[in-house]
């Protein structure tokens, strides 16, 4: 499905065995998870990011620890992983034509979304999400 887009330079393909998902990444194996996510995602006011990967994906494994660090980092975000390949059908409905893509989410729709493992633009996309984001008041 698609191809992998890369960003260049910190491209690694040594890395063989990546985690693509640790940390806070919830791993999405069918439609129902996902199903399941995203309103609770909603519930909790979280915006959702959406990373639609694939584990022979160079570009991929290179962003994947990356995307766990970011994960851990900012906790008020759910981040999910997709792997294109076991739901090819779910993936091919969000015309994925590339990977990674990331796609975010606020209350289930589309607010913004990244092709390509370009790191710095994953973070720049990230901060913003999080300075446009009011403070949610901290359940007891």
């Amino acid at each position: 499905m698609g191809s992998c887009v890369s960003k260049g330079k910190d491209d690694d393909d040594s890395i063989h065995n990546v985690d693509f998902a640790g940390g806070n990444v919830h791993l999405i194996t069918t439609k129902e998870s996902w199903d399941e996510k995203l309103p609770e995602a909603g519930r909790d006011g979280k915006i959702v990011i959406a990373n639609f990967s694939a584990t022979w994906c160079g570009p991929c494994k290179v962003v994947a620890p990356f995307y766990i660090e970011l994960s851990e980092k900012h906790p008020s975000i759910m981040f999910l992983l997709v792997d294109v390949d076991e739901l090819s059908d779910f993936s091919s409905s969000w015309d994925i034509k590339a990977t990674p893509t990331f796609f975010f989410l606020k209350n289930g729709q589309q607010i913004g979304k990244l092709v390509g493992a370009n790191k710095p633009e994953l973070q720049k996309k990230v901060t913003s999400i999080i300075d446009s984001v009011p403070e949610s008041p901290q359940r007891p």
